[in-house]
């Protein structure tokens, strides 16, 4: 227990940084909070399920440009990777929609 566990706070689970790596799936010690087991918040499954639906419509509807000021000075993608429990990219991908026709 936290010296400050009877207080609400919301910062002490964003204390590992932005790319903590966390286990969605209610697996995660700090999430205990939020329930557990046959108590475990019953929209966790819901919510993953949008963002994918989401994430394939935005795919689907849109083309998928480089920004036009990369393009001009000939910038190429940058496919390199970092190891780890999972592959993130080592630079952001930075692109703008355009409308599928």
């Amino acid at each position: 227990m936290t010296a400050r566990s009877t207080e609400f706070y919301p910062e002490r689970f964003l204390q590992e940084g932005r790319d903590a790596e966390v286990d969605m799936y209610g697996k995660d010690i700090r999430f205990v909070p939020f329930g557990a087991g046959r108590r475990i918040c019953a929209g966790a499954t819901f919510a993953i399920a949008t963002v994918e639906v989401m994430l394939a419509n935005l795919i689907y509807h849109f083309d998928w440009e480089l920004p036009s000021e990369m393009e001009a000075i000939g910038a190429k993608v940058d496919m390199s990777d970092q190891f780890g429990m999972t592959l993130r990219r080592t630079e952001r991908l930075h692109l703008v929609p355009k409308i599928y026709k």
